[in-house]
């Protein structure tokens, strides 16, 4: 069975679950899915946000999921990924779908993936109109393309915090505002690295975009 673990149900998140969840449905792939955040659904998300109720987004958004889909193993994990327990929700053969907002928890997951054995990292993240998906593939013990902070300074040393150490306060007021549209863009672009991996024809460390230029590029990084 396959192992999809989605961390960080924001914007990008609500895109990309939906179709995730219609395709393995329909294509008869078996997958259990988990949600990972630790966060709570606020009306002020709502112009980018999909939630039917207020509540942890993972909790909300696997029940909503559940009830289309039942076909589907769908979890939820109420916790932001730490130090303390990404060996616990991060495991060797994982599918992990990056969502987050902060580039702390791109390195904290970037650096567990990169002790495992084999695993499958696409992560997504945008600015207002642009934004990037990458992609971080082991097998073997052995990295076959760069992690998340190997050409990326701002990942490498995270200015930000991992949300885990914010207050209720300091995650309200948290982020720079995000844009539907790129959102749906990034979740596109994840999807279409998710499909690539099914196939075995994922060849790309990563994928730029812009919107207002229509503009999807794919970069081949060496390691």
């Amino acid at each position: 069975m396959l192992e999809i673990k989605a961390i960080g149900i924001g914007g990008i998140g609500c895109a990309l679950l939906p179709f995730l969840c219609r395709y393995l449905q329909y294509s008869g792939e078996k997958a259990r899915i988990t949600l990972i955040d630790g966060d709570n659904f606020a009306r002020s998300n709502a112009p980018r946000q999909a939630f039917s109720r207020l509540g942890n987004k993972a909790e909300v958004k696997a029940r909503e999921l559940a009830q289309e889909f039942d076909n589907l193993s769908l979890r939820a994990v109420p916790e932001f990924v730490t130090p303390e327990n990404v060996a616990r929700l991060l495991k060797e053969g994982d599918v992990v779908l990056l969502m987050v907002d902060n580039h702390a928890s791109r390195k904290l997951v970037s650096d567990h993936a990169a002790t495992l054995p084999a695993v499958t990292l696409i992560s997504g993240g945008n600015d207002f109109v642009d934004g990037n998906v990458q992609v971080f593939l082991r097998r073997g013990g052995e990295s076959l393309t760069p992690s998340l902070s190997r050409y990326h300074p701002e990942i490498a040393q995270p200015r930000d915090t991992n949300p885990a150490e914010l207050s209720c306060e300091e995650l309200m007021a948290r982020g720079a505002p995000q844009l539907l549209f790129t959102n749906l863009m990034v979740a596109s672009m994840m999807l279409n690295a998710f499909y690539a991996f099914s196939q075995d024809r994922l060849t790309y460390a990563e994928v730029y975009l812009d919107i207002l230029e229509n503009l999807t590029r794919p970069v081949t990084r060496p390691v």
